[in-house]
């Protein structure tokens, strides 16, 4: 809530997303459910990657937004040099061709702070945003956690109508009855009206992010609205796309997920389905909202080899004395690129190895000297790699395999060589049934564990 210079009160709710290239979900729940969008743009850093992506959502949401060009206050910033990166990116504001309105803040000396709320109030008035009183309450819901004290949570933004303390609330295929009702700052409060954050603790389930809640005055009229969500088979899917899923003749590593609310939940599973390799791939076994408890480590220990990863969330200490005796490896992280780090470091260790041929070298036969029964005495030139004495040898014409042969003796010049290199002429005892002739390949081969 804010004082304007005019006298009238205004109330702006400002939902924040994570930069991170694994929340774009949740920056594109935010892009959905805002009234007005910022483009934040660092005065020191110009348009990143990030910023191209949230200005898409923008675009594809057609909201109204405005630009706020922050740390100006540092040496580094440079303004002019922001505005022209914005202009080749797209977006032409106000002074550079184009109508999109611009403030330059800095949130250390508080800089244009006011010139930027009062920007807000002013496309909020020509847009001419209303909602309805006399309806019950909706919104949408943008985060859930499990509560450790009270249950199953959910934080919301009401988009129409006012949300009561002895309501009911349906979102997806959970219900809730309404007795705690908090706004942004934790307070117990009695209702809230549209453009409010609520908080809502006491769903029977997780409710899903991203969906629209609403409020009834009858427990039966929110039992009947998430019975009809469930069977349009909208409920959130326990196997969502891009998890990767254990394949026939590759192998698993089995994981279980923690993570402090749902919205994290959701990024981890859709990194962990980005980082499948050639013989192994990620398989999640278990994945929930809360911190890591001994269900969790009896989880891991009935599929042998899992392990759990707990994302910004607590490790009970009765789960982590069950995890020490039995040998379960807990890993908890609290930046995600450290928890696909070490993800993908399991995913290398564990991969199945296998024995592939490798080749190190090939001649081209130039011409046969001499053949008595299973030796041959011939000269060749090395076309890649090396040749050395004791290769085997795979005998290759016309790009295809003939037999198969093994170097006794090796020379360079008539003189003894352990191995001769690319460009380099030898004369060579092979040892081999196939008979050789000039202008085959040999390719030198070796078996190597991958």
């Amino acid at each position: 809530m804010r004082q304007r210079k005019d006298g009238k009160t205004s109330r702006i709710t400002f939902l924040d997303t994570p930069g991170h290239e694994a929340f774009k979900n949740i920056r594109t729940r935010g892009a959905s459910v805002a009234d007005i969008a910022v483009l934040i743009v660092a005065g020191d850093d110009g348009v990143k990657p990030q910023t191209l992506e949230v200005l898409k959502y923008i675009l594809e949401s057609k909201l109204p937004y405005l630009v706020a060009i922050t740390k100006v206050d540092k040496s580094s910033a440079d303004v002019t040099r922001t505005k022209q990166s914005l202009a080749e990116s797209g977006v032409l504001v106000e002074g550079y061709g184009g109508d999109v309105s611009v403030v330059e803040v800095s949130a250390k000396t508080g800089q244009g702070v006011e010139e930027f709320l009062d920007m807000i109030d002013l496309i909020a008035e020509m847009e001419n945003f209303s909602g309805n009183m006399d309806e019950n309450g909706s919104g949408v819901i943008i985060e859930a956690n499990l509560d450790p004290k009270r249950g199953v949570a959910a934080t919301g933004i009401v988009k129409n109508g006012i949300v009561r303390k002895g309501m009911f609330a349906a979102c997806g295929d959970s219900t809730m009855p309404i007795r705690f009702l908090l706004d942004a700052e934790n307070n117990m409060v009695e209702e809230l009206s549209f453009s409010s954050p609520v908080r809502l603790i006491g769903w029977d389930k997780l409710p899903p992010i991203g969906e629209e809640f609403k409020t009834f005055l009858k427990k039966a009229d929110a039992e009947e609205y998430a019975r009809e969500f469930a069977e349009k088979g909208k409920a959130l899917n326990t196997n969502p796309k891009g998890l990767a899923l254990e394949s026939e003749g590759v192998s698993s590593l089995s994981l279980i997920i923690k993570a402090d609310t749902a919205g994290s939940l959701e990024a981890v599973r859709s990194e962990i389905g980005k980082l499948s390799r050639e013989r192994i791939l990620p398989r999640v076994i278990l994945a929930s909202v809360g911190s890591v408890g001994e269900n969790d480590v009896k989880a891991a220990l009935a599929t042998p080899g899992s392990v759990i990863l707990a994302f910004h969330t607590k490790i009970d200490s009765q789960a982590a004395s069950l995890a020490e005796r039995t040998g379960v490896e807990i890993f908890p992280f609290d930046i995600i690129y450290e928890l696909t780090d070490k993800t993908t470091e399991l995913l290398a260790t564990r991969e199945p190895r296998i024995e592939v041929e490798e080749i190190s070298g090939s001649a081209k036969v130039l011409k046969l000297f001499s053949t008595v029964k299973n030796k041959q005495v011939l000269g060749a030139r090395v076309v890649t790699g090396f040749i050395a004495k004791g290769n085997n040898l795979r005998i290759m014409r016309r790009e295809a395999e003939i037999g198969r042969g093994k170097i006794k003796e090796l020379q360079m010049a008539k003189v003894d060589a352990p191995k001769v290199e690319e460009g380099s002429e030898f004369g060579a005892l092979i040892e081999s049934k196939t008979e050789i002739a000039p202008g085959d390949i040999l390719e030198a081969v070796s078996m190597v564990i991958k």
